[in-house]
This record gives structure tokens, sequence and C-alpha cells, in this order.
């Protein structure tokens, strides 16, 4: 199975397995959250309030002084008497603490339970016996901030303990009390977040590294399907480049095998000619593939030495003169820069533009007209190549300096060579610390505009 049948495959299956192993640690995050919520809410229930509330109900009988218990005669029958009932009375548990104990007791069970930084509140509520058996008052003993704290329920927790009652109230029922600790803890999702967190960060983190995971295996996949694709475009245009002349060839030769065209000087001239003009241009193919090698491992030296820009533009269109005429197309130069001397290598300066006209030559339409303005900032040589061609797409732009990447050119076929000259172009502008870029409409024209510092 080809690269291109199993790259959708491959998407898909990196996609699913990415999509299952965020949920999957989503859930487990949410599932660990909870499961530490129970654990908290178990930790501070048993072993902060409800080991407070009961060293709070042991402790009473020691802060009322000793035991009261009445005893009866054999055949004595209780008959209720309210002196006696509030002597036998065991304090209320209000009245056996202060707020500031049961706070030092809760922030010191709390502290034993490694939970330092947690804030709190409380309340203390108890419902005393009274002299009167039918009547039992609340008394209650709270912290400053408790009744607010105690509204907000959306982010506080609250315990609810009930304090046991002293073992010596065996005389009467009256003589119980029933006690409430109300412990409300402040922020405790927070809390459990605050716990969770080096975990939290660590499943994230690691979920980051599996997604950059996934997108550098698909970033190579797709630069792998590119440099395929642009292999395959590659042999096949060098194979039609070199078809053509080698085929050229052959025939030039075999005709100088004919005896009447060996008896003709001229004929013999011409096709020799033909078959010198082909090798030259296999030449510059070859030419072409090794110079585009040698920028790829940079071993390319660039000879950099005080350049007039004017005289290489003029040079180079020169040289196109005859194929503009053949064509019916036409240039203008405008070279309105004072000042166009710059640090480049001739060579390969001369070639970049050469590149750059020829391109507008190759994507041209009838009446091509090329126009090639200069001008001058304080410190740059800006250069202007434009033409009214067949333009480009703005795909084709974007791509348009990719090496071996050829535009498409619809009807047009007489459209040749490697798609190496833009990519060459680009980086020998870029070598002499220049800058380049291409504006184009499809179907009005392209401008390509180059930018060099001047030679100081």
């Amino acid at each position: 199975m080809g690269l291109k049948k199993i790259f959708p495959v491959i998407i898909v299956l990196i996609s699913l397995s990415l999509i299952g192993i965020i949920y999957i640690q989503i859930n487990w995050i949410l599932t660990m959250i909870e499961n530490k919520k129970d654990q908290l809410h178990q930790r501070i229930a048993f072993e902060v309030v409800g080991k407070v509330a009961q060293r709070l109900g042991e402790g009473r009988e020691n802060l009322s002084g000793g035991s009261r218990v009445l005893r009866l005669k054999p055949g004595a029958v209780w008959r209720p008497d309210p002196l006696i009932t509030e002597l036998l009375r065991v304090p209320s548990i209000t009245q056996s603490y202060s707020v500031d104990e049961i706070d030092s007791r809760l922030r010191k069970a709390f502290n034993e339970a490694g939970l330092k930084s947690l804030a709190f509140d409380f309340s203390l509520i108890s419902n005393a016996a009274s002299s009167d058996q039918n009547f039992r008052s609340q008394e209650e003993l709270r912290s400053a901030n408790f009744l607010r704290e105690h509204e907000d329920t959306n982010r506080n927790q609250q315990f609810i303990i009930p304090v046991p009652a002293p073992d010596n109230t065996e005389a009467n029922s009256v003589l119980a009390d029933d006690a409430l600790l109300i412990v409300v803890v402040h922020d405790f999702d927070g809390l459990v977040q605050g716990e969770m967190r080096p975990m939290i960060i660590s499943a994230v983190f690691f979920t980051l590294i599996i997604i950059a995971a996934f997108y550098v295996t698909i970033s190579t996949l797709l630069r792998q399907k590119k440099l395929s694709e642009i292999k395959n475009d590659f042999i096949n245009n060098m194979t039609h480049e070199f078809k053509t002349p080698l085929a050229t060839i052959s025939l030039a030769v075999d005709a100088l095998r004919n005896e009447k065209v060996i008896q003709d000087r001229e004929k013999s001239g011409y096709f020799t000619g033909i078959i010198k003009e082909e090798n030259r241009r296999m030449n510059k193919q070859v030419e072409t593939i090794l110079q585009a090698s040698l920028l790829d491992r940079q071993d390319q030296q660039l000879n950099l030495r005080p350049l007039h820009v004017h005289h290489v533009i003029q040079e180079a269109m020169e040289n196109f003169q005859l194929q503009l005429e053949g064509n019916n197309g036409s240039a203008e130069l405008q070279l309105n820069a004072k000042n166009d001397l710059i640090e480049a290598d001739e060579v390969h300066f001369m070639n970049l533009i050469t590149n750059l006209i020829d391109n507008a030559v190759k994507y041209s339409k009838e009446n091509l007209l090329i126009r090639i303005t200069t001008h001058g900032t304080a410190r740059s040589l800006v250069i202007r190549i434009e033409d009214n061609g067949i333009g480009m797409s703005k795909e084709t732009q974007r791509r348009i300096f990719e090496k071996f990447y050829r535009a498409h050119t619809g009807n047009l076929h007489n459209v040749k060579g490697f798609g190496l000259g833009l990519s060459y172009v680009k980086t020998i502008v870029e070598a002499q610390r220049g800058k380049i870029k291409v504006d184009s409409t499809l179907g009005k024209g392209t401008t390509f505009t180059l930018e060099f510092p001047l030679k100081s």
C-alpha cells in the first residue's frame, strides 16, 4: 500500500488514539478529584472534627468537678426537686469551654492531620437541660465569621458531629446534653485541587507531549508525502528535459551517417551544430541540478564585492532582446535609483535577475511587457520586476519559492524546467542579505520585489 493510500488511515488511527487518551486522562483526573474529596472529607470528619468532639465530651466531667450521682435508699421513690436537680445537673458543654479553647483544639487537630494551612470556622450548639424538666434552652458558642461562612455552601464544606454526653448522666435523662460541633472548612474544592495540582499538572504535561508527538508525526508524514510528490514531479520533468535533446541528438547522428549529408559540408555543419547546442542544453540542466545540490549543502561560496546593479540589469535584458522580439514582447527599464551600488556576487546576481526575467517570458501571454524599475531608500536598493503574464493563484504564491515546485500552467505546455529557478533566486537573495516577495493576480501578471542593503 502506497503512502498516498495509507496516509488517511494513519491520520484516523492516530486521531482516535489521541482522542481516547485525552478522554481517559480527563475521566481519570475527575475520578481522582472525587476520590480525593471523599478521602479528605473522611479525614477531616474522623481525624479532626470527630476526635475534637470526642475529647470535648470526655473533658466535661473533669471541668465540672467530678461525678455527680444521686444514690437512693432501697425502696425510696425519686420525686423531682428543682434544687436537687440543679445540683445534680452536669454543666452544659457551652458552659464548659470557651471559643478560644475550641479554636485551639481544632487548630491543633488540623495540624496533627497535616492540614496546617486550612482555614475554618466553627459553632458548638448545646440543647442544655434547665431546672424545668419540660424545658431545654439552646446555647451556642461560635467563631467570629461562622454565620457568614456557614451560608456560603458553594465554596465551603460543613462537618456536623455530635458531642458525646458524659458517662455520669445515668440518674435521669434530664441530666443529658444534646450537643453538636459544626465546623465549616473554607474553600474545600480549592483545598482538594491544591493537593491534586502536582498530579493534574503532570497529566496535562504528558498529554501535551502526546499531542506534540502527534503533531510532529503528522507533519513528518505530510512532509514525506510532499517530498514523494516532488520526487515524482522532478523525475518526470528531468525525463522530459533530457529525452527531447537526446532524441534530437540521436536523429542528428543518424543524419550524419547518411552519405549525402557526409558529402555536403553545409548539412554536416548544420547537424553538428544541433548536436553541440543540445549537448550545451543538457549540460546547463545538469549544472542547474548540481548548483541546487551545492546550495542545499551550503557549499556554495559567494564572492561578494561592490556591484552596480543597473549595469547587471541592462546586460541581462540585452540577452533576452531577441527572444522578446520573437514573441512580440517588449521591455521597459526605469532605473531611477541614484545609488545602485551593493555588495553581491556578480555571477549569482546576474543569474537571479536572469531567472526572474526568464520566468516572466516562460509564463507570458501575447504582447508581453516586462517592466524593471529601481528606487532607493535611506539604506536599501529596491528592484521591481513586473510582467503582464498569466499571473499566479494564492496557493502558487505561497509555494513558489519551494524547491521543485512548478506552477500549474493550464493549457500552456511549453514551460520547461525542474522548478529550481525561484528556489535558487530566494536562496541567493537571502545569502546576499536581501529580501524578496511576490505579488500576483491571476490572469493579470506578477511583480517580484527585491531589496538589498546599499554598500556603506
